[in-house]
């Protein structure tokens, strides 16, 4: 069922926010989990307004039994999308998790050069996120350990990794599976606590409930020091807008989304009134910054 307004949302947010320049050709790391199938959903669907050129990929790690099935599942997740799938197989890799994920992206990066690509793309979501900033925290880390998975960075050469999904969770993901009858299957081994993500992840679960918005908050806050970290411009419209606001004795309550709407039209040139909540209004034109809080 095409149309629904989660379906448009999560579609309209990865096209605008996702990362991807206009033209590219993508390769999409397919595991054959439902974030990945959403992100292969998410991609053809996007595609022609942005004219990109769209491959599955899937790395059949031959670890559990269930390879086979999971790689049958991409291939049809593939076809149910329209994507063609390339499918690479490890042999000789030590089962660890570090030397998996080392040879996973070697052979992302194989899949990507020979398909003349330019990004290979992965379905990293907000949950990664908040997983990947508390294993830095428990190691020790600075601002760098804070900024967690980086949403576009090299690869190797001539090839970037772009994670699209950083800001949505694993349940608008499965969902969008759902509302598409997009087929998907469930790992056995993100049940194993041995792996200490694992450990971080059941740990969260039963966090969650008493933080909504646990893992958007994290992403944001990951968000925004890799921003800075890396000097973007994105960071210094933020720094602006908030001191314009701060200035003004108008920052207190004010949200993420609607500093980065403000954010937004300032790097198009736009113009525009915004509503940073019900008692402050924040108007751009001609580059100018102005708030006019109510009485």
């Amino acid at each position: 069922m095409r149309g629904a307004k989660s379906e448009r949302a999560i579609e309209t947010a990865t096209r605008r926010d996702g990362g991807f320049v206009h033209g590219e050709h993508v390769v999409v790391a397919c595991s054959g989990g439902p974030d990945s199938v959403a992100l292969a959903g998410i991609l053809a669907a996007i595609a022609p307004r942005l004219e990109l050129h769209v491959t599955l990929a899937h790395v059949n790690h031959a670890v559990r039994p269930s390879a086979r099935q999971d790689e049958a599942v991409v291939l049809a997740a593939g076809a149910a999308v329209g994507i063609p799938v390339k499918v690479a197989a490890l042999t000789g890799v030590r089962k660890d998790e570090a030397s998996l994920r080392e040879s996973r992206y070697e052979a992302l990066l194989e899949v990507a050069r020979g398909a003349g690509a330019g990004v290979v793309a992965t379905a990293h979501t907000a949950e990664d996120q908040t997983e990947t900033v508390l294993l830095a925290l428990f190691r020790g880390t600075g601002p760098e350990g804070l900024s967690g998975i980086a949403a576009r960075r090299p690869l190797g050469v001539g090839v970037d990794l772009v994670r699209p999904l950083l800001r949505w969770d694993h349940q608008a993901l499965a969902s969008y599976c759902h509302l598409l009858a997009l087929p998907y299957a469930i790992d056995p081994s993100n049940a194993d606590l041995e792996y200490r993500r694992n450990a971080v992840r059941a740990a969260l679960e039963a966090l969650r409930p008493s933080f909504p918005g646990l893992d958007q908050a994290v992403a944001r806050t990951a968000e925004l020091v890799g921003a800075e970290q890396a000097g973007e411009d994105r960071a210094a419209l933020r720094q602006r807008v908030r001191e314009v606001l701060g200035e003004s004795d108008a920052l207190r309550n004010v949200d993420f989304e609607h500093v980065e709407a403000a954010v937004r039209a300032l790097e198009a040139g736009g113009s525009g009134r915004f509503f940073m909540n019900s008692e402050v209004e924040l108007t751009i034109h001609g580059g100018e910054i102005t708030v006019r809080k109510s009485p």
